[in-house]
């Protein structure tokens, strides 16, 4: 019978050395994965914007429609182990960007990625929150499942249309808020002696008062009854803005039909300027006609929409950068640190373009 040699290493003898470890197997050594920032193409300006102020590169990602219109999504590099954060908006072709996104999420779930985050600054179907009528459907509900189904274990976006979405999902969900970049701007940027926050809507009501709280100003609001969707048939206002500088604060900006009225509104109450500051600049159909031949003096958005062609097309746009929060978010989730920190303070700087 044919014996085996079995080879052995003495107690105290070092082990034999391989080749250098990598950059990724030293992070793991010190306990901790590596970064990994991945965009989507609904605004791969964001993207870079943060991945500028993290001081990380963008992974290489290709990301086509092929004839039959089906999205080809394919991970240039390995991302085996590491923390993937992967950025696209709800903006433009929603539909075509949320596929895109469930794409990604899952390649990167079957490479084996250590956990995978969605960062969506607008989140799609936000509108559709609940069953308002008979038949409708919870839209935002369902995205949430198909997230979670397609890998997502963590989701970071901003300003919620509605707070309760993140109850739709079993997975962390970290609402941002922009109220900070706001407030930031509009110390800066606007004289608020004699000036009143006013909330378009009923809806709105509570983020208004706690920016009117915060820059120790009035507060006024309107009542707006509907006859459908995106159609306003009433807009009565509650509240004093005469001889004074209104500001209309909002979540989000579509038609802009309620933010040209509400401002045709105020200025025959008598205020002497009215300004609108709005998250999420969506503006779609003749918004932007809308705002030009309106009584507002500027309207002021966050880039977690893609504005560039909105401000080639109404002069009236101002865009308050918010890449730096949501880098920051990236890096305290990154290496398990307070979120809501953020938003007590003002520990970073706002650009304003």
């Amino acid at each position: 019978m044919r014996s085996l040699a079995i080879s052995t290493i003495p107690q105290n003898a070092p082990l034999p050395r391989c080749s250098s470890p990598s950059h990724r197997a030293q992070k793991k050594m010190q306990g901790s994965s590596a970064i990994k920032l991945l965009s989507g193409t609904s605004h791969h300006q964001l993207s870079q914007l943060i991945a500028k102020r993290l001081g990380l590169p963008l992974c290489s990602v290709k990301v086509e429609l092929n004839s039959a219109g089906e999205t080809n999504v394919a991970l240039q590099e390995s991302v085996r182990d590491d923390d993937v954060y992967i950025v696209n908006t709800g903006c433009g072709n929603v539909n075509q960007h949320l596929m895109e996104t469930m794409i990604m999420i899952h390649a990167c779930k079957i490479a084996s990625a250590s956990r995978i985050t969605a960062v969506i600054p607008h989140f799609p179907y936000a509108r559709q929150d609940k069953k308002d009528k008979s038949r409708a459907p919870i839209t935002a509900k369902l995205i949430a499942n198909m997230l979670q189904k397609a890998g997502c274990d963590h989701v970071i976006t901003m300003d919620l249309h509605a707070s309760q979405i993140q109850g739709f999902f079993d997975v962390p969900v970290d609402n941002l808020y922009a109220e900070p970049s706001t407030l930031q701007y509009l110390r800066e940027e606007c004289d608020l002696a004699n000036t009143v926050i006013v909330s378009p809507d009923a809806g709105g009501a509570k983020r208004a008062t706690s920016m009117a709280d915060k820059l120790d100003l009035d507060f006024a609001l309107f009542h707006k009854e509907r006859k459908k969707a995106n159609e306003v048939s009433r807009m009565i206002l509650v509240g004093d803005c005469k001889g004074k500088t209104a500001i209309l604060v909002d979540d989000m900006a579509d038609t802009c039909g309620t933010l040209g009225r509400a401002a045709k509104h105020l200025v025959e109450a008598g205020a002497e300027r009215v300004l609108a500051v709005v998250t999420h600049g969506i503006l779609t159909g003749p918004a932007l006609d809308v705002i030009s031949d309106s009584c507002l003096e500027k309207v002021v958005v966050t880039n977690t929409m893609p504005q560039e062609q909105n401000q080639l097309g109404c002069e009236k746009i101002q865009v308050i950068d918010i890449s730096q929060v949501l880098a920051e978010t990236i890096r305290r989730s990154h290496y398990g640190e307070s979120i809501s920190v953020l938003f007590s303070n003002l520990p970073y700087t706002v650009g304003v373009n």
